[in-house]
């Protein structure tokens, strides 16, 4: 996913993280801490289910400047006024809804910290038209108001999926979709790239 870097080169124009304290919300395995340590001062990664922390603390360790901690979105296990860059990525999806968590946000983000969400943008790409298959009442221009109105601004890119294997990128389908419909994009796709269509939103506070 992403093997050009599109997020993260989007993500450093607006607020680099070199020695800075990095919250991953969300961090599931921990697929992105140790890239974030290799810059920042301090990454906390946040997860909420046991095996991923687990997974995701065994991906860091040896790395010093790396702590998991098992949690959630709505209750922070952080002080106030302690991260100064926040990243969520496939952590809020939907927008309405994520109030709570944007709560916690903004208690532990210092003053000029930037928080940084990640999700689909279902108004374009191939993804995005399989996203909309997959949730054809998925409403993108709700969405957009939502996080407008929360105060973050919108930059739309364009990243790929690339694959080795046609077997890996099957795999990859039945992971993001209900079998049958996985079955039918499998049919219909040849090749071993998808374009994909997100939504970087990012505030400061």
């Amino acid at each position: 996913m992403d093997p050009e870097g599109v997020i993260e080169a989007a993500m450093r124009r607006v607020r680099d993280w070199d020695g800075a304290h990095v919250l991953d919300v969300g961090c599931g395995t921990g697929f992105h801490l140790p890239g974030f340590a290799a810059r920042a001062a301090r990454v906390t990664g946040v997860e909420p289910h046991a095996r991923l922390a687990a997974a995701a603390r065994a991906r860091t360790r040896g790395l010093g400047n790396v702590a998991v901690r098992q949690g959630v979105a709505q209750r922070l296990p952080l002080p106030e006024a302690s991260v100064e860059v926040a990243h969520a990525r496939w952590a809020y999806f939907f927008g309405p809804g994520c109030e709570p968590g944007l709560a916690e946000l903004r208690r532990v983000l210092r003053r000029g910290g930037v928080a940084f969400v990640i999700d689909n943008d279902a108004t374009r790409s191939t993804f995005g038209g399989w996203f909309r298959r997959f949730l054809p009442r998925y409403d993108p221009d709700a969405v957009e108001r939502f996080w407008a109105a929360q105060g973050f601004h919108r930059e739309p890119l364009t990243m790929r999926w690339l694959f080795r294997r046609r077997a890996d990128f099957e795999a990859v389908l039945r992971i993001e979709f209900p079998a049958a419909l996985a079955a039918e994009i499998a049919a219909e796709h040849t090749g071993l790239e998808v374009d994909y269509a997100v939504n970087l939103w990012w505030r400061e506070y």
